[in-house]
C-alpha cells in the first residue's frame, strides 16, 4: 500500500454476498505510521483520542452521533433547565487542533479481531472496513430493563440527547394535556409522573421534576394546578443512592420528600402499560414512566467474542488489554476490572483515567518506550443533586450534604464540560433558573411534521365546554 505519514484513504466497491453493494473503507498503514481506532467519543474514547495528540500515529475516532455529551446533565435537560446545545459538544470541534486525528460519522457493526479490522455503517454505506493496528472500544451502555426489554414502549431510558428531548416533549406534554381536559378528576392521573430506579439519575431526575411543578409552572396554568403533581420514585432496594453512606442516603430521602416526592423502596416493578405501572400489586395511574433502573453494556464482547461478566461487560487485564489481543483495549462501561476486590463503578470518571491510560500505554508502545504500572483508578468521589441547594457528596472518609455539597457539584461539573463556551453559557443559566425559576427550554418539540387534527373539507369544531 501507499506510504504517507498521515494514512492514505482507499475506496474500492465489493459486491457482497446477497448482491448489494457496499463500500470498503481501507486505510494504508505504513510501517511508520501505526493506525489507532477508537470506537466510541463518549468520556473514554475522548480522553483516549486527547492523550494520543502527540503520538506519531493516525488516530481515527469513530461514533455514530458527532457530538460528545456531558451525561451527567441530560436529566437537566430532560426536565427543561438547559437545550440540548448546552450539554454536546461537536467532535470535530473538540479535536480540531489535533491534526493526526479524524472523525468518521458512522456507527460500529462488527470486530474482526483476527485480520485486524472494523466493520462500521454511516447514511450511505454499509460495511465500511477500517484496518488498525490498535483498537480501542468505549462504546458505552444502553438501558437495562432486567429481562422486560417490554416496558420500553411505555419506560423510556436516559442515555442520549435524542432520549432527553423526548422525555421533556413527554413531560411538558403531561401538562398540556392536563390544562386541556376538562374533567378535573383526571388532572391527578395525567400528572402523576413516576421514575423507576432511585440511583443518582432517578433521584436528580425526581427532584428537577418535582421543582419544575413547585416553581417553574407554579404560575403558568389556569385551570390545573402544576403544584398538586404527584412525583413517585421507585427502587427494589432498601435505600435510595444505595452506593453512598447510608447517612447520605437518609439525607437525600429526606430532602426528596420535603419537595413532596414519594419514595418507595422494597419493591420491584411488576407491569408498565399504557395505563400506568403496577408496584407490588398496586396500580399507579400515569401517563408518564422513565427507566432510571439500570444499564447494559453495548455488544463489544459478542463482537470480540471475548469472556464478560454478568452485565456483558469484556473482562480486561490490569493494562485494560484483551489477554489474547493486546492490541485491543476496551474502557469505560464496556469494560469489567476489579480493584481491590470489587468491579469499578459505570462512572464518567472512570472511563476518562482509562482512556488517558490506554492513548499513553499506545503511545509508549509505538514509539518503543518503556509501558507504564498497570491500571490503578483513582476515586475522586460520587456527587448526586437534589433539588435547588442540595447535595450530597462523598470522597474517601468525606461525607457532606447541603448547599455546600450543591456548590462543588456545580464547580466540578462545569470544569468537566467540554468547551470553555459552555461553561459560561451554563453557569449563566444557572444563575438565572435559580434567580427566577425561569427554565432555559421549555420548548415542546416535533422532529417530524404533525398529522393535521381535521380533514381540509371537514369542518372545525369551535365548541368548548367546560364542566
Amino acid at each position: 500500500m501507499e506510504n504517507c505519514s498521515a494514512g492514505i484513504l482507499r475506496s474500492s466497491f465489493l459486491t457482497a454476498s446477497n448482491k448489494e453493494r457496499s463500500l470498503a473503507l481501507l486505510i494504508g498503514v505504513s510501517a511508520k505510521t501505526p493506525v489507532v481506532v477508537i470506537v466510541g467519543g463518549g468520556f473514554g474514547g475522548l480522553a483516549a483520542a486527547k492523550a494520543l495528540k502527540r503520538a506519531p500515529a493516525s488516530v481515527i475516532l469513530i461514533d455514530r452521533t458527532n457530538h460528545h455529551l456531558f451525561q451527567p446533565l441530560l436529566y437537566q435537560v430532560a426536565t427543561s433547565v438547559l437545550s440540548p446545545g448546552q450539554i454536546g459538544s461537536p467532535i470535530r470541534a473538540i479535536l480540531r487542533n489535533q491534526p493526526n486525528t479524524t472523525v468518521l460519522l458512522a456507527e460500529v457493526t462488527g470486530v474482526n479481531p483476527a485480520d485486524k479490522f472494523v466493520l462500521a455503517s454511516s447514511e450511505d454505506r454499509d460495511n465500511v472496513r477500517i484496518n488498525y493496528d490498535y483498537l480501542i472500544l468505549a462504546t458505552g451502555a444502553s438501558h437495562n430493563y432486567f429481562g422486560h426489554d417490554e416496558f420500553e414502549k411505555h419506560a423510556p431510558g436516559l442515555k442520549n440527547l435524542a432520549d432527553a428531548v423526548s422525555i421533556r416533549n413527554k413531560i411538558l406534554r403531561a401538562f398540556e394535556q392536563a390544562e386541556a381536559e376538562e374533567d378535573p378528576s383526571r388532572h391527578r392521573d395525567l400528572l402523576t409522573f413516576v421514575l423507576v430506579g432511585a440511583g443518582p439519575t432517578g433521584v436528580e431526575m425526581a427532584g428537577a421534576i418535582a421543582d419544575l411543578c413547585r416553581n417553574t409552572f407554579k404560575s403558568e396554568f389556569r385551570r390545573i394546578d402544576p403544584e398538586s403533581a404527584r412525583v413517585v420514585l421507585v427502587d427494589g432496594e432498601s435505600r435510595i443512592l444505595s452506593t453512598f453512606s447510608e447517612h447520605l442516603s437518609k439525607a437525600a430521602e429526606t430532602r426528596l420528600k420535603e419537595m413532596g416526592v414519594e419514595v418507595r423502596l422494597g419493591h420491584r416493578v411488576d407491569q408498565v402499560d399504557d395505563a400506568g405501572i403496577i408496584v407490588a400489586g398496586e396500580r399507579i395511574i400515569c401517563k408518564t414512566v422513565i427507566w432510571t433502573a439500570g444499564v447494559s453494556a453495548s455488544p463489544a464482547g459478542k463482537w470480540l467474542r471475548a469472556e464478560s461478566d454478568r452485565g456483558g461487560r469484556v473482562r480486561v487485564g490490569k493494562d485494560l488489554r484483551l489477554p489474547e489481543h493486546p492490541e485491543i483495549f476496551v474502557i469505560g462501561d464496556t469494560a469489567s476490572l476489579d480493584q481491590d476486590g470489587k468491579p469499578l463503578p459505570g462512572v464518567a470518571q472512570v472511563a476518562m483515567q482509562e482512556g488517558r491510560y490506554v492513548g499513553r500505554l499506545i503511545h509508549r508502545l509505538i514509539t518503543g518506550a518503556s509501558a507504564p504500572k498497570p491500571f490503578r483508578y483513582f476515586d475522586k468521589g460520587t456527587m448526586a443533586v437534589v433539588g435547588k441547594s442540595f447535595a450530597v457528596l462523598q470522597s474517601g472518609g468525606v461525607h457532606i450534604s447541603g448547599t455546600l455539597a450543591w456548590l462543588a457539584w456545580a464547580a466540578v461539573h462545569l470544569q468537566f464540560l467540554a468547551q470553555s463556551n459552555l461553561r459560561v453559557s451554563v453557569f449563566m443559566q444557572w444563575v438565572w433558573t435559580y434567580l427566577t425559576g425561569q427554565r432555559g427550554s421549555v420548548l415542546i418539540v416535533n422532529h417530524r411534521r404533525a398529522e393535521p387534527l381535521k380533514s381540509e373539507t371537514e369542518e372545525p369544531d369551535l365548541r368548548f365546554s367546560e364542566k
